[in-house]
């Protein structure tokens, strides 16, 4: 049967739910709190979009839920979502398993999209706030700021609280819980981390440097990360910060202790004090006469050396053989262990995609459509679902969009 739907939201889930929702013939309104649909789409990965990944590895996703997930990135519903944008016009451009618009632009997935729901007949109100939603018997009333509407099926997308600037203000939090559901505690994910030694941070502000990162909580490792960090004036950024940055949040709102170690010399195949001492060892009969702060050139950026030697409380002059052990132990302690206490994290306005939300056993797993209130579906950041970066908050975005749209009875 024909169904009147509104779809709260005109981002990746909210513009996927619409389309998937109008192809199976159904009466759609958008409604967009912005000037126009896919504000925030059109931003991601510094304008270039990466929106799929070819490892879907369940890893790279984080929930209370772990089960309930396991029942939408399925192996179906990634073939589906595949064809999902095939059927848009979208062509991949794939590096190393990161799929991106061939165009490398973000806006052209966006422009996709909004042709797909306009030659669908998908009707848009942009600028358009939705205030309140009330379900009496079989239909949905909601006020909005371009007056009262109302509809058999509701599909909230209207994100999260992060990105602050695009307008993603966590209403729809409100809106959700209004309605009879539970929200997990909401916080920032895929973010830059403070420290605590900012003297030593001004030093370094500016450096990219490879790195291994490994989080400890309570003296446990929490998780490893390897590549490019960025080193700031507060303290690092860059993608390996950004996927421990969730279970930071987490561990300082619940007063953990947390501890990231940096290993600023991955180029060894094991970061052992003894293998880094014979390279040191070797590096100083190769180089004659080169102070410490000589030998580490050629492996790290100027300011970073500084950062180290300060750190090491030993002078630029010195030499490797000058050293005594336990100077030698705290200099190779730094390199391959620099302690890094976080002591907060980017806030929305800086954050990615947040954590926390709508829990999903709340939800139909196959159709997305709340188990608290029937003709009500939900998408998107608003769940309690997020990803490592590298594509998978847009996966999960638009196929729990697709899932919704299909899914209307």
């Amino acid at each position: 049967m024909k169904k009147q739907v509104i779809v709260i939201g005109g981002g990746a889930s909210g513009l996927a739910a619409a389309i998937m929702a109008k192809t199976n013939h159904h009466s759609v309104l958008l409604l967009e709190r912005n000037h126009d649909c896919g504000k925030k789409l059109s931003m991601t990965g510094n304008g270039r979009c990466n929106y799929y990944n070819q490892d879907q590895d369940l890893s790279h996703y984080h929930t209370t839920e772990q089960e309930v997930l396991k029942e939408i990135i399925t192996e179906e519903n990634q073939k589906s979502l595949l064809t999902f944008f095939d059927e848009i016009g979208l062509v991949s451009r794939i590096r190393e398993g990161y799929y991106y618009p061939y165009s490398n632009q973000a806006s052209s997935v966006t422009k996709l999209l909004k042709k797909k729901a306009e030659e669908l007949g998908v009707r848009t109100e942009t600028d358009c706030l939705v205030q309140t939603i009330v379900k009496k018997s079989d239909k949905f009333y909601l006020e909005t700021t371009k007056g009262p509407k109302q509809a058999d099926v509701v599909i909230l997308a209207a994100g999260s609280k992060a990105y602050t600037k695009t307008g993603s203000d966590g209403s729809s939090y409100e809106l959700a819980q209004r309605l009879g559901h539970t929200i997990l505690p909401v916080l920032p994910s895929l973010t830059f981390l403070k420290g605590q030694e900012k003297a030593l941070y001004k030093i370094w502000a500016g450096v990219r440097s490879e790195a291994i990162l490994t989080l400890y909580e309570n003296g446990q490792v929490k998780k490893v990360e390897q590549g490019e960090i960025q080193l700031t004036k507060e303290g690092i950024s860059g993608i390996c910060t950004f996927n421990l940055s969730r279970f930071v949040a987490h561990g300082l709102l619940d007063g953990t202790k947390e501890e990231i170690k940096i290993n600023f010399l991955p180029c060894l195949e094991k970061p052992t004090k003894e293998i880094a001492r014979n390279f040191f060892e070797e590096r100083n009969h190769k180089l004659k006469n080169r102070t410490l702060a000589e030998l580490l050139e050629g492996i790290l950026k100027e300011k970073l050396i500084t950062v180290i030697l300060k750190k090491a409380h030993l002078r630029e002059s010195i030499a490797w053989q000058e050293l005594s052990m336990e100077e030698q132990d705290r200099f190779l302690e730094i390199l391959l262990a620099f302690p890094f206490s976080p002591i907060q994290t980017g806030d929305y306005e800086q954050a990615q995609v947040c954590q926390g939300g709508i829990p999903l056993k709340e939800i139909n797993c196959q159709t997305m459509e709340s188990k608290k209130v029937k003709g009500l579906f939900l998408v998107g950041e608003l769940l309690d679902v997020d990803g490592d970066c590298g594509g998978y908050n847009l996966t999960f975005a638009f196929l729990s969009g697709m899932l919704a749209g299909k899914g209307i009875k």
